[in-house]
């Protein structure tokens, strides 16, 4: 096989040098170093990604695609699809640090209401002692990690993109968590959106409570846009309360969603104002009392979560969990 050209070379360290790429500054420089537009050359372009795949697979790396579940936007990126002891070499995060963050991703995926997000004062107050095995076992490092040293950290993986902060204060996944994480997301029983398959973190649940389906916002509106298709539960069959909006107005809604600066962290933080209905939901949380039989509703779908001896991190912190190549493709 021919070794890769200039052009290929520049695509792959656009993306290493600048982190994941929106889908039209990835395609705008696609169209600079070929001078071809990817409006009458896809072919072309997916011959590219496919050639860099093969060469980068020598290396244990993938350039692949995946959509940020808050805004319904295509990033691109490159990933590290294998762990190791070599590989911690190259993380700028400490252990306190990666059990902090996936205690957060662990918390997140676990909301049995898919929000996709967990509140900044419920970020800070994790504790990295219930990370351990047992409390004779917990390193010290854990016990010593400050509520200073949790604002720092929260602040890190924003500006780095594994985490995103929300326009009301709450964190999300970054998008080089939805690059990494999606093997994981998949052996970890998360459950997937009924449309597109992906894991659904950030979705809507079907109204009927004993129903588990749930969808992307943005599948959603693809899905019932037509104007013949019956807005109801595909798994269920129970009305779905959905009204079709206009594209202009999906991504203004998807805009005010979604806040790129880091969140304020810390006591002193100002007093976020909470919509009625997560108060509501919150309240109901707090007061709810186990069912009579002891077993969760089907709305509270139970998620797997296994880590092996080398924890669990993204690729370019320590301790990845080996990722199935082929489990993960690029997607449009």
């Amino acid at each position: 096989m021919p070794p890769l050209s200039w052009r290929q070379h520049t695509l792959i360290q656009a993306l290493l040098s600048r982190g994941p790429l929106k889908e039209k500054d990835f395609h705008a420089i696609f169209s600079d170093v070929t001078g071809k537009s990817l409006d009458s050359h896809q072919q072309l372009f997916n011959d590219y990604l496919r050639k860099i795949n093969m060469e980068l697979s020598y290396v244990q790396f993938e350039l692949r695609a995946c959509r940020n579940q808050y805004d319904s936007g295509v990033f691109y990126g490159v990933v590290n699809t294998v762990a190791d002891e070599q590989s911690k070499l190259g993380s700028k995060y400490t252990v306190p640090q990666i059990a902090f963050y996936k205690a957060i991703i662990e918390s997140i995926v676990l909301d049995h209401t898919a929000q996709g997000t967990i509140s900044n004062i419920k970020a800070l107050n994790i504790q990295l002692e219930n990370q351990g095995a047992s409390s004779s076992q917990v390193p010290t490092a854990f016990k010593n990690f400050s509520m200073t040293q949790k604002e720092k950290t929260i602040r890190e993986l924003v500006n780095d993109q594994w985490l995103c902060a929300m326009s009301d204060g709450d964190i999300g996944l970054g998008v080089r968590s939805f690059l990494d994480l999606r093997s994981w997301f998949h052996n970890n029983q998360v459950p997937p959106c009924d449309v597109c398959n992906e894991s659904g973190i950030k979705a809507d649940l079907c109204p009927n409570e004993s129903c588990s389906v749930r969808i992307h916002k943005y599948c959603l509106q693809a899905k019932f846009s037509q104007q013949r298709m019956e807005k109801v539960c595909p798994g269920c069959g129970t009305q779905w309360p959905y009204v079709v909006m206009a594209k202009a107005e999906v991504v203004e809604e998807e805009e005010r969603d979604v806040q790129q600066p880091p969140p304020p962290c810390g006591p002193h933080m100002r007093k976020r104002q909470r919509s009625s209905r997560h108060v509501e939901e919150g309240e109901r949380e707090s007061n709810s009392q186990p069912p009579e039989n002891g077993q969760p509703s089907r709305r509270q779908v139970a998620v797997k979560v296994d880590y092996d001896d080398n924890g669990f991190v993204p690729s370019q912190l320590p301790g990845t969990k080996r990722a199935t190549r082929n489990s993960a493709r690029l997607h449009r």
